[in-house]
């Protein structure tokens, strides 16, 4: 079997700066420190730096009084800072800067008076945090045909998207939408994530070319599991899985080409792991498909720099 590696898979910026925040956080401050929530969709990460020193909790309540907390990479509500300073906390915020870019563009359609329609998944936390800059003026649309119905008061709408969406998926929303609010006011720049644009390039590059995706993320991940579905229209089997012990000998009968790719949370290391038991069960050529460079870089908050 011949196993096809994409190029760029694996952290985006984003992610590393995430990761970075909370391990100079720790050395900074010394253990514990708290998170709330996981810093990003992906238990081998969560778990590497819950040996370090970091806590993970859901509440602000379970912080003690005067303790470091750090919002996640997907960012939190205007009400959960507030409600960081009402416990004595000291937050430090971790949020990837296309998703405050996001938070922004919020603010910016609310205080112009725009009913503004979020395209994503409600229950993901991005999505809700999103919606907490202006929970009055915001309607999650998740679908084309939830786009088809969706009523809005009179006046001014504009769209925003979540950062981890399909591009196809999120395009056939925002057609819809377009064609029912012909002034509907859009971003001066796409929402959608750099680095889930090019992992879903490097998917559809390969169409043709394999018999079987496999896909190393978490299935928490928004962007790992857009990533499945992907190599799965292209008529192959496509699994997502977060490590080795999760492979089946059965998914390979019958093929000769394998396609591997990654989520943005998904540490290089978990692929590697999956990459050496492929060979165990008989893969002998590992080749690296080349896609877009990334060398995009953000600043770390000034609390940990």
């Amino acid at each position: 079997m011949k196993i096809l590696l994409c190029r760029p898979r694996g952290f985006c910026a984003g992610v590393e700066r995430a990761i970075e925040v909370v391990e100079r956080a720790i050395e900074k401050f010394g253990a514990p420190v708290y998170v709330r929530h996981e810093i990003v969709h992906n238990k081998v990460v969560v778990d590497q730096l819950s040996a370090k020193g970091a806590v993970f909790v859901d509440r602000l309540e379970d912080v003690p009084k005067g303790g470091k907390v750090i919002f996640s990479a997907h960012g939190v509500a205007p009400e959960v800072f507030a409600e960081a300073g009402d416990l004595d906390l000291h937050s430090i915020d971790a949020t990837c800067p296309l998703v405050t870019k996001v938070h922004a563009e919020a603010r910016t359609f609310a205080k112009e008076g725009y009913t503004i329609l979020l395209i994503g998944h409600r229950e993901h936390v991005e999505v809700i945090g999103v919606v907490g800059e202006a929970p009055e003026q915001t309607i999650v649309v998740a679908s084309p045909e939830e786009a088809a119905e969706v009523k809005v008061p009179s006046g001014r709408v504009a769209v925003l998207t979540q950062t981890t969406l399909s591009v196809d998926e999120a395009g056939r929303v925002l057609a819809v939408l377009k064609a029912r609010f012909p002034d509907l006011r859009t971003p001066r720049k796409e929402d959608i994530c750099y680095a889930t644009t090019n992992r879903q390039m490097g998917v559809k590059s390969l169409q043709g070319k394999v018999d079987l995706w496999l896909v190393i993320g978490d299935p928490t991940s928004s962007n790992s599991n857009r990533l499945r579905e992907i190599g799965a229209g292209s008529g192959v089997p496509a699994h997502l899985l977060i490590g080795p012990d999760e492979l089946q000998e059965s998914w390979f009968e019958g093929v000769s080409t394998i396609g591997i790719t990654s989520g943005a949370s998904t540490p290089e290391i978990s692929v590697q792991m999956v990459v050496d038991r492929l060979k165990l069960l008989g893969a002998d050529v590992v080749e690296e498909i080349d896609g877009v460079h990334e060398d995009i870089e953000f600043t770390l908050p000034a609390e940990v720099r």
